[in-house]
């Protein structure tokens, strides 16, 4: 409830139960801070992401400056729909530790303002840390593609992805949208070499976001690693 940019001058003094007060302490000055001015438009998207590995538990990311009508606060990164880092709105780089060797990761960057809102995603960048030393090939799907069509009343949403090696048939695929397990995928014939495609049909409203990831059933029947996440907008 204080004026801004005005200087105040604070003390305390303690009260006991009969209601004696204490001798004042020193004095606290403060200057309340100048008033926000109003932000009204989200800043611009980020881009040109790029990034590099560096070694099995790290990448650094960079990306072009956001715009915004008062002023970019942050960068907000996202591993797949999860923000995990932060960094001030004069820097457009980062260095992020903390990953597990041999897994793909799936970064976004979205800038905020001082109204606390955000740009819309940059486009999605995939890097593969390093893989520990003796550690077997990764299992995970590559080259996932999305799109979408409208079908009648509803929206068909194909994807295709290039299998992994590992062997032998892979007899099936676990679909996660958002994180959650969806659907399995299983082929009612000999199931296909090389490409693998497979269609949902949805009946969501246009604008509608998802965010899918796959992984494979392996010959031994283990589910192997996660594909790089991909995400599209019904009706884009």
């Amino acid at each position: 409830g204080l004026t801004a940019s005005t200087a105040y001058t604070f003390t305390v003094r303690a009260r006991d139960a009969a209601g004696n007060l204490s001798a004042p302490s020193a004095a606290a000055r403060a200057t309340t801070p100048a008033p926000t001015p109003a932000d009204h438009e989200p800043p611009t998207r980020p881009v040109k992401l790029r990034g590099t590995v560096d070694g099995s538990r790290a990448v650094n990311l960079s990306w072009g400056g956001s715009t915004d009508d008062v002023g970019v606060t942050s960068y907000d990164i996202y591993q797949e729909d999860s923000r995990i880092h932060s960094v001030p709105g004069t820097r457009t780089a980062a260095h992020l530790t903390g990953l597990r060797p041999g897994t793909v990761y799936t970064f976004t960057v979205r800038a905020r303002d001082a109204a606390d809102t955000s740009s819309p995603d940059s486009d999605a960048i995939d890097l593969t840390t390093t893989a520990a030393p003796g550690a077997p090939a990764s299992t995970a799907p590559t080259d996932l593609r999305i799109s979408n069509r409208v079908q009648g009343k509803e929206y068909a949403i194909d994807l295709d992805w290039k299998q992994p090696e590992t062997g032998g048939e892979i007899p099936a695929y676990q679909l996660f949208i958002g994180g959650r397990l969806t659907t399995t995928i299983v082929w009612g014939a000999t199931p296909p070499k090389g490409r693998a495609n497979y269609r949902l049909t949805v009946t969501d409203p246009r604008g509608t976001r998802y965010s899918m990831k796959l992984r494979a059933k392996l010959p031994d029947g283990k589910w192997g690693d996660f594909s790089a996440q991909r995400t599209v907008v019904l009706g884009d």
